[in-house]
């Protein structure tokens, strides 16, 4: 089942989105789709036939770690992927070339994991769509972006060499309602499975070259994974969801569904890849 790379996991924890999400990566080529779920989320019969689906408890302590470091045991040397429903993977010029092709050239470059960026979506309407998710109506922030240095406590807290913590987006404007652990819009998304690695509950890996943005010589591809997740949760958390009556701020811009506008947001990075 896995020898057919690259292998995306999605991870379902509502019955929101999911056949767009699975639609959607399917589209860009992945050789493998594994969509784990529970028993009563239902799945286009379409997408039945193509994907592999495997029964998972979303409120499981450290669910997703546990799975994705089960693939990495099974899958040594293939590109693995992961997200959760009502989240899309963007790579630069990815309406025109596949994913496999992409990691290629990402491979070539003699890396083995690529950084994304978790971007925030949400519905501009919260009265039309109340848990804030609505692809037609979907916007993002055009700015309001940052990066610190991630120190090293091994190391009397130095920064770690060619790592950043980036923060922005919902989980900054509305960050006395989100966790501290959990504003970080970082993510080692796709990487290179090996014997020994682990995703960490952080979404980085125990190889700290894997969790680097680009090589010592020049900068790399990086990625963006749209996501209504933290707008979503936003909402349905009844401690925050009374004191948000909206999203939209002066710096929201409609998402165009297109690589080219995060492109120009400087959402991501085309590297040498052109």
């Amino acid at each position: 089942m896995l020898r057919q790379g690259p292998i995306a996991l999605i991870f379902v924890e509502d019955s929101v989105e999911v056949n767009s999400t699975i639609k959607h990566h399917l589209g860009l080529g992945f050789g493998t789709v594994l969509v784990f779920a529970m028993g009563d989320i239902i799945i286009d019969a379409t997408h039945e036939e193509v994907v592999h689906r495997i029964d998972y408890d979303p409120i499981q302590p450290e669910a997703v770690c546990t799975h994705v470091n089960r693939v990495i045991g099974a899958a040594n040397g293939q590109w693995v992927y992961y997200c959760h429903n009502a989240e899309y993977l963007f790579y630069p010029f990815c309406e025109t070339r596949s994913v496999k092709k992409m990691l290629q050239f990402h491979a070539e470059e003699r890396r083995n994991a690529m950084l994304t960026y978790v971007i925030d979506l949400y519905a501009d309407d919260l009265d039309a769509h109340p848990n804030a998710v609505s692809v037609e109506r979907a916007h993002l922030d055009k700015s309001g972006y940052y990066a610190l240095a991630r120190k090293d406590p091994d190391a009397n807290w130095e920064p770690k060499e060619r790592q950043l913590d980036f923060f922005g987006g919902v989980r900054w404007r509305f960050e006395e309602h989100i966790p501290e652990q959990r504003r970080k819009i970082d993510r080692i998304s796709l990487f290179r499975a090996k014997s020994g690695l682990e995703l960490r509950t952080d979404h980085t890996l125990n190889d700290e070259e894997y969790n680097t943005y680009a090589c010592p010589w020049h900068n790399n591809i990086t990625a963006v994974v749209a996501s209504f997740r933290t707008a979503k949760a936003l909402k349905r958390n009844p401690g925050s969801s009374f004191d948000i009556s909206t999203f939209q701020w002066r710096n929201s811009v409609r998402f165009e569904w297109h690589s080219q506008q995060l492109l120009d947001l400087g959402l991501m990075e085309p590297g040498q890849w052109c």
